[in-house]
């Protein structure tokens, strides 16, 4: 080099890294390795980099060249399992963390890590039978009881997983909203009082959780509710809800307020699961209904298919749960079918430069809320849809509905099963192993074949 040494590249390269500049610390990375190919800590980082990048697997090569270069440094143990984890590779990711855990006992992330892959293999109980005495022993630690939570959500211990769920406003991730009204608390009555329930994450856990409104109401209260403005109109008029808008004024006649994950703690005791709601009943106005019969009516003879291949991109977890709308394209080969597009979102342009269009007609992008999506939903014969909000709209909806999962689906989809007990409509299909669409995408296309037999 000429005026800069690699000693001055590398740590420059560090420093643009810690700084967010991920393209400047790539190209330092790659420069710098190429010269120095002994470096672990290069290595590691550059593992960790194509992870911030969503580049997984080719994280997990920089990280089993760190490894071999430094198998007790802590630090790449501790990336290079979390790499594992993402890709699903949890025996391994739980044999590197306890090795870890020998070398370095403080490092608590890895006790909860070890429940997560245990949840994620599927082995909720003895991810809860892991994890209770840790949390014991580190009652401070968020992650421990959060990841506590989801393994019991998963085994169907509902009463005691969303009261250990309260840890996430201890995570860093949530902001507790700040109201005039007091917040109910466990095993207060709500008999007579007025409650205000607010939205809380995503579009989907919003519809899950509507069904235990009619519940609460029941018990003798009335229901104002908070929904994001893309629900307002499928919400309207919903069983239990006395008033339901995009905001709620400080002067509204509110006793109480809880947000929507509390909801099942007035259903649910503490030890007890009990039997799952039917799902919410949904209102589409009528004219979405005539749009929605508009855009189908050129395919009435058709099967159709209904198709979502994405949720949010800005959820972390989208990388692994979603797919590309290329997925799809087999199922236009088969006799009578028409696919249509539910998809909104920014992987629109692609599936519109490709050609796609041609053989999925996009119904979506000017939809103007999921209330449009859901009439447009009720027209098709079957909704096939990636893990996101339009599977539990087409499963409140009763409409026929298969769900692609990926290997670590959601806790109501579980880890086995064609059937979750939270939507009688809905038929999953698996990965046969971690990121393995084209076993899943088998499956449903010979199963589409069936159902397409079966309407003549």
């Amino acid at each position: 080099m000429a005026a800069e040494t690699w000693a001055d590249l590398r740590i420059r390269s560090v420093n643009a890294h810690k700084a967010g500049r991920h393209e400047d610390a790539l190209k330092g990375y790659t420069r710098f390795l190429q010269q120095h190919p002994s470096d672990a800590g290069i290595w590691t980082n550059l593992g960790a980099l194509y992870r911030s990048l969503g580049r997984h697997e080719m994280g997990r090569t920089a990280q089993v060249r760190a490894y071999a270069l430094a198998p007790d440094d802590k630090g790449v143990l501790n990336n290079y399992s979390n790499i594992l984890s993402d890709l699903g590779d949890y025996e391994h990711s739980i044999e590197l963390r306890k090795k870890s855990l020998q070398i370095d006992p403080s490092h608590l992330m890895h006790h909860a890590m070890i429940g997560r892959c245990l949840r994620g293999l599927g082995q909720y109980q003895d991810a809860i039978d892991y994890l209770v005495p840790m949390i014991a022993t580190y009652p401070d630690e968020t992650e421990l009881k959060l990841q506590l939570a989801f393994a019991q959500l998963g085994a169907g211990q509902y009463g005691a997983a969303f009261r250990t769920y309260d840890s996430r406003w201890n995570s860093g991730e949530l902001e507790q909203p700040e109201l005039p009204f007091t917040k109910w608390e466990d095993g207060v009555s709500i008999e007579g009082k007025t409650l205000l329930i607010l939205p809380e994450q995503g579009f989907g856990d919003m519809v899950l959780l509507a069904r235990f409104i009619p519940l609460i109401a029941a018990m003798g209260a009335k229901i104002h509710l908070v929904v994001k403005k893309p629900l307002l109109r499928l919400f309207e008029g919903m069983e239990g809800v006395d008033w339901v808008g995009v905001s709620a004024a400080k002067d509204d006649p509110v006793d109480m307020w809880l947000s929507l994950m509390d909801m099942p703690k007035l259903v649910y005791g503490p030890n007890e699961s009990g039997a799952i709601p039917s799902p919410v009943k949904l209102n589409i106005p009528a004219d979405s209904i005539e749009r929605a019969e508009g855009l189908t009516a050129k395919h009435r003879d058709m099967f159709k298919v209904g198709v979502v291949w994405s949720g949010s991109a800005t959820y972390k977890g989208n990388t692994f749960r979603s797919f590309t709308h290329r997925e799809f394209l087999p199922m236009a080969n088969t006799p009578n079918v028409q696919l249509f597009s539910l998809y909104k979102g920014p992987f629109l342009e692609a599936f519109h430069e490709d050609g796609s269009a041609a053989l999925i007609v996009d119904t979506a992008s000017t939809d103007r809320d999921f209330a449009d999506c859901a009439a447009t939903m009720k027209e098709m014969d079957l909704i096939i849809t990636s893990d996101t909000a339009t599977a539990h709209i087409a499963g409140s909806l009763g409409v026929p509905v298969w769900v692609m999962l990926h290997w670590d689906a959601f806790w109501v989809y579980r880890h086995e099963g064609e059937i979750t007990p939270w939507y009688p409509s809905m038929r999953l299909f698996r990965q046969a192993k971690p990121q393995d669409w084209a076993s899943a995408f088998d499956a449903a296309n010979k199963a589409l074949e069936k159902e397409v037999s079966k309407h003549g």
